[in-house]
């Protein structure tokens, strides 16, 4: 009897895999090569998603037949964004949850207001499953939460494995380009802050995006590393209350709002996302050590960065900053990868080792080398506009960058631009 019920299983394995195969036949049969000048194109080939923040992440809209990988710690709110995104488009969408039953999201979506009829929910971790209602439904927009959830027969391993995961999502894949819809798979990271399965799927997918934020403070930052359909390194910033996640349209103006005046170690950078120009602050606090070795401790900045800055200041600014214990935080929560905060980093330890405060209306910019040069940065214009946005009268940056700017837009700065080409320099500026 158990010998018959595993040969039957065998049979629906090997038909059903070989129904796959016979599909994929037939698409090769299909494709044809084509002129690059020839191959049509619409006008139309975006379509939002009712979230212009998670818009401007993606490029500007779904691209139809698209596969977005969305990561994140869970809890983070990567459903909830996806939930109310659902409910915002105009297009026919399927919520595929394997984490939690259809009333479950029901009362989500209640707590959220969100409530649309172009949404359907379906409570399944086969992938046969899901394809099969999808090919019924003929959804314009499926998400799959979680992709570790899910599992597909043709592979023994259990689901969450690699193999299930690699196998699930190429899959998906496959019926994304076949029927032209538009997925976003929904995958937890690890401890080491990988998509679980070892990074496998970024490059089956069409864009990756991933969620970020500390839990103890409401702002998340969705960024995108990967878009085969626009920039990179573009961020989205929302805020978490209690009716869900809320856009943030001028973050700047946000981070800012609760900044100390003529504190000592708190310094104001221009750091830029992608084509987004975006204003922090940041904090350092230096104090005498009474350890052997020195404490270097930093938040939502990278750590080696900041002890090669610290060298840069010793040798080239003469600050003695070796019996320092040193503290580096970005305040809000998010975190800083770019260079072009050397410059605010450097004056902000300089600032708390000497206890002399920067003033509040100064912003800073600029990429410190090991020889203490500062060197010049893309976006200068961009960043600039915003620091004169939000009223600061002072902006300190490369030299080469003020030149260019005075050549070109100095009639349309009201900002004081002040040049700096090395470290020491712009120590003394301040």
């Amino acid at each position: 009897m158990e010998e018959s019920i595993s040969d039957e299983g065998a049979g629906n394995d090997a038909a059903e895999k070989g129904r796959w195969i016979s599909q994929s036949q037939h698409d090769n049969n299909l494709s044809q090569p084509q002129q690059i000048s020839k191959v049509p194109t619409t006008s139309s080939h975006y379509f939002k998603t009712g979230l212009s923040e998670l818009d401007r992440v993606l490029g500007g809209g779904v691209v139809p037949g698209s596969v977005i990988l969305i990561g994140g710690d869970p809890g983070i709110g990567k459903s909830t964004l996806l939930l109310q995104a659902l409910a915002l488009m105009s297009k026919k969408t399927l919520y595929v949850s394997g984490e939690e039953s259809a009333a479950q999201i029901k009362l989500r979506a209640d707590r959220l207001n969100v409530n649309s009829e172009n949404l359907y929910l379906l409570a399944e971790t086969a992938l046969e499953e899901i394809l099969r209602h999808a090919e019924a439904l003929k959804p314009d927009v499926v998400v799959i939460d979680s992709i570790q959830t899910v599992y597909t027969r043709q592979t023994t391993s259990s689901p969450g494995s690699v193999s299930q995961i690699r196998e699930a999502a190429s899959q998906l894949m496959f019926y994304a380009k076949r029927s032209n819809t538009a997925i976003f798979i929904i995958g937890h990271v690890t401890k080491d802050g990988a998509i679980a399965g070892p990074r496998l799927l970024e490059h089956i997918v069409d864009t990756v995006l991933y969620f970020e934020g500390d839990k103890s403070h409401a702002y998340r930052l969705i960024r995108s590393v990967k878009n085969r359909f626009g920039s990179v390194h573009e961020i989205g910033v929302f805020e978490m209350k209690g009716i869900g996640l809320v856009e943030v349209g001028n973050p700047s103006s946000i981070f800012l709002s609760e900044r100390p005046k003529e504190a000592a170690g708190s310094v104001v950078v221009a750091c830029s996302e992608g084509e987004r120009p975006l204003l922090v602050e940041l904090q350092a606090l230096a104090t005498d050590s009474y350890l052997a070795m020195p404490r270097r401790t930093t938040s939502g900045v990278d750590p080696n960065r900041v002890s090669l800055l610290i060298a840069v200041l010793e040798k080239r600014a003469g600050l003695r900053l070796a019996g320092q214990d040193i503290f580096v935080n970005v305040v809000s929560g998010i975190e800083i990868s770019e260079p072009a905060i050397d410059l605010g980093l450097a004056i902000s330890i300089a600032s708390s080792f000497r206890d002399k405060p920067i003033d509040s209306n100064t912003v800073v910019f600029g990429e410190i080398d090991l020889l203490g040069e500062i060197r010049p940065v893309q976006y200068a214009v961009q960043r600039v506009r915003e620091a004169q946005k939000l009223g600061f009268s002072r902006a300190i940056l490369p030299a080469r960058n003020a030149e260019l700017l005075h050549r070109e837009d100095e009639s349309s700065f009201s900002i004081e631009l002040v040049g700096a080409s090395s470290i020491a320099e712009a120590l003394k500026i301040v």
